[in-house]
């Protein structure tokens, strides 16, 4: 059993970290940078403890000092949560040396899911669908610009050891391709602190499903069914549910094997996803395994009834998985909106400063997670994701009715926020009738 978790990360997440430690009597550290000094989750915490200056390399990235901050504090192991770390398998490497637990799977397995084109090899090796793309990462604009063109466009360019809709860009026409890749590639080095690259075949208007896999160290593996997350922006998710409105259970089934066979044919251990994406023909192609606990997966412990963080640390203590697959019963309908501090009027430019007035909704069916309070100093440095609203009922339509009705009571003053672009997304008719798509956005509103 852990003593002590260092979680080295910041905002909701580390939140979210910090309460399920806390109900399994768990002690926790709170990392921080010199901006987030006032932040929720160092008040949270058990102990907290200053890594470094502001900016997420000298801090949130440094890995130097959080491994330092670990032994420093007496921590078993560390959550790293999404984002920085959560991914990268020098990191992880770095904590098996350091006879750290890593709460994830081995660097060995990061590595090659992390690795797109790693990825590929796995996954067509065990015989499932892949989308068509580069075999191998590229480094070179010029090199890469040939690729795109064997494959055809739309293609689209992402960060070989990246997500969240960093490091990505699609390119609809050849004489944008150079310079989208820059954009991207920039992106990638750094979010991540890697230049190298993947291609794929951009697949128009499909639907995002991604399955939440639970995986023990002894070989079994479960799914908790899929989340549907094809309302996106520039391939960021903003809106994701479950179940999705276009699966049935002969298709969740097969889906949710190839996400099963996908996590054993890695040799995975821990809370994963299995992305795919799923044609208008329902054809469905792996398209990247995430390493790490999602933004989007209080969606699914809503509809299960599971822990997912919980289940998460408890693997990492050696426990066998407490669930077989015919254990799982998945209820009802969620639904989740990410409020970001950004302006949709100007680009969604980001929009840092005080909150000056906070309220937050409740009620049966609602969950807030978020580490923003009142007076509370939204740093420029990080994302922009403030908040999730998460809501469950007992069908799709009551799920829309509950989230407009949270949405409309939250007061966010001082900071500009996406809330009324999003209250438009889920009361448009499209929207409320299940027919989305990745372009669902650019195809309905004027960006």
């Amino acid at each position: 059993m852990f003593h002590k978790i260092l979680i080295a990360n910041r905002g909701e997440i580390a939140v979210r970290i910090i309460r399920a430690c806390r109900e399994l009597g768990i002690k926790t550290v709170a990392v921080y940078s010199e901006a987030d000094r006032e932040a929720l989750h160092t008040q949270l915490a058990d102990e907290s403890i200053c890594i470094g200056p502001a900016p997420s390399k000298d801090s949130y990235l440094n890995m130097e000092q959080i491994i330092s901050a670990t032994v420093i504090t007496k921590a078993d192991a560390i959550h790293p949560g999404f984002g920085f770390l959560s991914e990268n398998a020098k990191f992880a490497a770095m904590c098996e040396k350091c006879n750290i637990k890593f709460i994830g799977p081995s660097s060995e397995v990061i590595g090659r899911m992390g690795n797109k084109s790693e990825a590929r090899k796995t996954m067509q090796a065990a015989g499932i669908p892949v989308v068509p793309g580069s075999e191998e990462p590229v480094l070179l604009a010029e090199e890469a610009k040939k690729l795109a063109d064997s494959i055809g466009y739309p293609v689209i360019v992402k960060a070989s050891s990246g997500g969240g809709g960093k490091g990505m860009r699609i390119v609809e026409k050849e004489e944008d391709f150079l310079s989208c890749f820059h954009t991207a590639q920039q992106e990638s080095v750094n979010a991540f602190g890697d230049n190298a690259m993947y291609l794929e075949k951009y697949i128009i208007a499909p639907r995002h499903i991604e399955f939440q896999i639970l995986a023990d160290k002894y070989g079994s593996v479960i799914h908790l069914g899929e989340r549907d997350c094809s309302i996106q922006r520039r391939c960021q998710k903003m809106i994701e549910e479950s179940p999705s409105s276009v699966i049935d259970e002969d298709l969740r089934k097969r889906m949710g094997s190839a996400a099963v066979l996908a996590a054993k044919a890695a040799g995975y251990e821990s809370a994963g996803t299995v992305e795919f994406l799923l044609d208008k023909s329902g054809e469905f192609y792996f398209m990247e395994m995430n390493t790490r606990i999602q933004v989007e997966h209080p969606v699914t412990e809503m509809v299960s009834g599971l822990d997912l963080v919980k289940e998460q640390i408890r693997i990492a203590q050696g426990e066998t998985l407490s669930y077989r697959q015919e254990d799982i019963r998945l209820s009802g309908h969620a639904m989740e909106c990410r409020i970001n501090a950004e302006n949709p009027a100007k680009n969604f430019m980001p929009c840092p400063g005080t909150v000056k007035r906070f309220h937050i909704p409740g009620g049966n069916g609602v969950r807030i997670d978020t580490a923003v309070y009142q007076d509370y100093e939204i740093p420029p440095y990080y994302d922009s994701m403030i908040l999730k609203v998460i809501v469950h009922d007992k069908t799709r339509t009551e799920a829309i009715r509950k989230m407009e009705t949270a949405l409309g009571e939250i007061i966010i003053d001082g900071v500009d926020t996406n809330l009324d672009f999003l209250y438009e997304i889920i009361s448009h008719e499209k929207f409320i009738a299940g027919d989305i798509s990745t372009h669902f956005i650019q195809d309905y509103f004027a960006m």
